[in-house]
């Protein structure tokens, strides 16, 4: 298992776990992220910037700390 905030750009996953306090885990998801719902990094900003995630038709900007609470399975692992 890896962390969202490990992808890398144009990689594809699913989202397997989220461990946040209850404010940020209600925040995310609000945003879309759910268990079980893929997504894609579309890009990354310099310096542990912010990461531009797409989950569907929605794109939404996380900071690192963030996306380093979301627990993905690349989709590459799902098809070992």
């Amino acid at each position: 298992m890896r962390l969202l905030s490990q992808l890398a750009i144009g990689e594809h996953a699913t989202i397997s776990a989220i461990e946040a306090e209850e404010s940020l885990y209600h925040r995310l998801s609000a945003l879309g992220f759910r268990v079980g719902k893929p997504l894609s990094l579309i890009r990354r900003a310099n310096f542990n910037g912010p990461l531009h995630v797409r989950l569907g038709t929605t794109d939404v900007i996380l900071r690192d700390t963030e996306a380093a609470r979301i627990h993905v399975q690349s989709d590459l692992q799902a098809s070992q």
